[in-house]
């Protein structure tokens, strides 16, 4: 099993200080928390996608590829790669170069993004949302999987003897997950090709996620790519982390409160009930972490919400050493021993090359 953290990047201040970082200093920031996730020991590092303050992450690739110049081992993907409103064949292309520079190291989550605004700005109708998704994606995996492609849709120019360059490492195309936090539609669509299906469950209660990932499960098994547990799921979470928890809901309760996507809303109580935030001991983390299987099943990647909100970077690092040194390495351990023989790990670029191998000497 993967876990990892993901970012959204935004540029918060910092409710305790009134200080707020700079679009520079959280940049900076946030490839020090990718260097780190890294040197503790966590497999994955994601970055989401956005184009509009306060958030700094609107080119992942760029971020990621400097990333994979610093690291070894991390595997780099995105939290929010827009499908709706970037071109596929841009996606194509700058992933493919990020296979190339990273080793193999990439893969990516497909999603419509949580931004309305975001879909003039690059020429869409959200009301088109759902369909942009679905042929933006078909296209992107012909590009990926076919030397030359000859194309028409509804939503960009045809494409005629096209080839999208370079082609992916190895032949190999990266592996994607599509992110949802509401859509069937996007879940129909990951079991249909066989990929990976990420609930980001951080928001809303875990009966409407239960409901998505099952239907996910059962159309996978549907469309011939296996049994319905060996489906291919992710699942968000946030964590802050005290060695006592009093401490720990004592300095993290101003950040809740007034954070831009939920203060003022929820109480934090009420949040860590309802959801997948853990605030309290490391060892509170681990348990409720451990739940997740009694509610999705056996899943692949697990990742970790711990910077924003303003919380300061040194704090953040706190939170990943906590992580890396006492919570991970029992998570690594009772997930294993849970996990039946016949559920598969997360494909990676050496375990996706060695099943085109055994594909291609059939």
């Amino acid at each position: 099993m993967q876990f990892g953290i993901f970012t959204v990047g935004d540029v918060t201040t910092d409710p305790t200080t009134g200080t707020t970082p700079t679009e520079a200093e959280r940049i900076q920031g946030m490839v020090t928390i990718a260097l780190k996730a890294e040197e503790v020991g966590l497999d994955v590092f994601a970055t989401g996608e956005h184009h509009n303050p306060p958030f700094v992450p609107s080119s992942p690739t760029t971020m990621l590829g400097y990333v994979a110049a610093r690291t070894e081992r991390l595997i780099l993907s995105t939290s929010t790669t827009l499908i709706t409103t970037n071109d596929p064949v841009k996606i194509a292309e700058d992933f493919a170069m990020l296979q190339h520079l990273a080793g193999g190291r990439v893969d990516l989550m497909m999603g419509r993004g949580n931004t309305g605004p975001v879909y003039p700005w690059f020429g869409k109708d959200i009301r088109d949302g759902i369909d942009l998704a679905i042929e933006n994606y078909a296209l992107l995996r012909g590009l990926w999987r076919e030397d030359v492609v000859d194309w028409e849709g509804r939503f960009r120019t045809p494409l005629r003897s096209f080839t999208s360059t370079p082609r992916p490492l190895d032949g190999v195309p990266p592996f994607v997950w599509h992110g949802s936090i509401r859509s069937p539609e996007i879940a129909e669509q990951a079991a249909y090709y066989g990929d990976g299906f990420f609930a980001n469950n951080i928001f809303w209660p875990r009966e409407h996620f239960i409901r998505l990932v099952n239907l996910y499960r059962a159309r996978f098994e549907h469309y011939g790519h296996g049994k319905a547990e060996q489906a291919i799921v992710g699942l968000g979470g946030q964590v802050f982390m005290r060695k006592n928890s009093q401490d720990a809901v004592r300095e993290f309760r101003p950040y809740f409160d007034n954070a831009p996507v939920y203060g003022h809303g929820p109480s934090l109580e009420d949040f860590t009930d309802q959801t997948p935030l853990t605030v309290g001991s490391p060892q509170e983390v681990i348990d409720k972490t451990l739940t997740f299987r009694d509610s999705f099943g056996d899943y692949q990647r697990q990742l970790f919400l711990v910077d924003h909100a303003g919380l300061p970077l040194k704090t953040v690092l706190e939170q990943l050493d906590l992580l890396g040194e006492e919570v991970i390495p029992v998570l690594r351990k009772e997930f294993a021993a849970l996990r039946p023989a016949n559920v598969p790990e997360a494909p990676t670029h050496q375990s996706l090359l060695a099943a085109s191998t055994v594909q291609a000497a059939r």
